[in-house]
């Protein structure tokens, strides 16, 4: 079972090394990086704190609690 595992790993990482190269070759990895980083940042900004209060996400722990 184990040599079976080991060899659907080297099937991906082939798979892997083969789209890598044809990426490089086209000049898409860079491309796909900006994208990638992009989209890395805006998850990060949604997930603060401050952006979730502004979108009524999340209460403000700070916000007084006086009726």
């Amino acid at each position: 079972m184990a040599l079976q595992a080991d060899e659907h790993v080297k099937q991906l990482g082939d798979a892997l090394s083969i789209i890598t190269v044809v990426g490089t070759l086209t000049e898409l990895i860079p491309a796909i990086a900006a994208i990638l980083t992009i989209i890395w940042t805006a998850i990060r900004i949604w997930e603060t704190d401050t952006v979730q209060r502004m979108f009524g996400k999340k209460e403000n722990k700070n916000a007084d609690s006086r009726d």
